[in-house]
């Protein structure tokens, strides 16, 4: 008698353990658990990944400013006719001396703007700029058949130029500039060659370290103002 009572108790002694076992399992965050420990994906280490792109959102710098200066509609022959899709050319600048541009093709408007300004982003330049207002000096620039010609300008003149042009020297933050567009009126030529002739400026302070001079005595062969003016001036170039 007392060796089947022994019989019987043992298995469900064991099986007590089994549970056991696995509700220790479950309470770690084990495969079938409730996921709340460390290695679990409601974890620390998952609230850090989860907010890291948040963070990463908040960390951008500052806004840009966006301008879509042409959008046409393409198309592509293929075998069982003609895909079409859209083109899109965006100027990027900061409103501080930094402006890009791009251009992207999608079949939606919308995917070939951002396609567009993603481009820009990342070719953006920087420009010499006088008084963060207008250009240092005169400049000449071309693409193809497009052919420009900027000039700087005195304080209240604003930016006389059109299309295409004004949408660079917006987003670059000019504020007084004369410029002047010769043969080809195509807007990707005429950015182009906008931003040729933007990158020829040079800063006054650039000259002068080429040179090995004072930026005072450069800018006093102007002729045109005192020596003490010319120290003012050379005094107030950061760029």
């Amino acid at each position: 008698m007392a060796d089947e009572v022994i019989q019987t108790e043992a298995p469900a002694a064991e099986g007590g353990q089994q549970e056991e076992r696995r509700g220790r399992g479950r309470g770690r965050g084990g495969p079938g658990g409730d996921r709340g420990g460390p290695g679990g994906r409601g974890g620390r280490d998952g609230d850090r990944r989860r907010r890291d792109p948040r963070q990463s959102e908040a960390d951008e710098g500052p806004e840009l400013i966006e301008k879509l200066v042409h959008i046409n509609r393409v198309s592509k022959t293929v075998k069982g006719g003609k895909r079409f899709g859209f083109a899109a050319l965006v100027v990027v600048g900061d409103g501080k001396g930094r402006v890009g541009f791009g251009h992207g093709k999608a079949r939606e408007v919308p995917e070939a703007i951002s396609k567009a300004t993603a481009a820009a982003k990342k070719a953006m330049i920087r420009v010499a700029l006088r008084e963060g207002r207008t250009l240092h000096h005169d400049g000449y620039g071309h693409f193809g058949a497009g052919k420009v010609h900027v000039r700087s300008a005195t304080p209240g003149t604003g930016i006389i130029a059109g299309g295409p042009m004004r949408a660079v020297f917006e987003s670059l933050g000019v504020a007084d500039v004369v410029s002047k567009s010769t043969g080809s009126n195509n807007p990707y030529n005429m950015v182009r060659a906008t931003f040729a002739a933007l990158e020829g400026q040079t800063s006054p302070r650039t000259v002068a370290q080429r040179r090995g001079k004072k930026v005072a005595d450069l800018l006093a062969r102007r002729g045109d103002i005192s020596p003490a003016q010319a120290q003012a001036d050379a005094d107030a170039v950061v760029a």
